[in-house]
């Protein structure tokens, strides 16, 4: 399989992590034992909303604007790192008026969180190489 394709599916299930954590946190009792609040999900969406534009922009051009790719990269690198820190909301709490996790329709415990957020960590790594390698 050409690198490509692997990139440009990276791609793709990169925007549905993005517009899935945005549905999921800005319910009113999304799950967690801690709640977000909707300024880390708003600078959660807007920096992968202008990754994925950039990026995208970056492969559309055959890799000829390498300064939008590095834009691109910019932005996921901080969305990989916000979403990251949005796992934080699973820590377990302590002290005598700790409440319990919270679970949601989606799923029980942080398994698709965890799934989601290392897995765009995993794929920055890859669109870093991409670009590293193809620019």
């Amino acid at each position: 399989m050409k690198p490509d394709y692997i990139v440009y599916a990276l791609t793709f299930l990169s925007v549905v992590v993005v517009v899935l954590t945005r549905v999921r946190l800005s319910q009113a009792e999304a799950a967690g034992r801690h709640q977000v609040g909707m300024r880390t999900v708003n600078v959660h969406s807007a920096f992968g909303v202008v990754a994925v534009i950039a990026w995208l922009a970056f492969l559309g051009s055959g890799n000829d604007l390498s300064l939008v790719g590095v834009v691109g990269l910019f932005f996921y690198w901080l969305t990989a790192f916000v979403g990251l820190l949005l796992l934080l909301r699973w820590l377990p709490s302590r002290g005598r008026h700790a409440s319990d996790s919270t679970d949601d329709s989606w799923s029980e415990g942080p398994g698709l969180s965890i799934l989601a957020h290392v897995g765009m960590f995993v794929g920055v790594c890859v669109f870093t190489w991409f670009y590293a390698t193809h620019s």
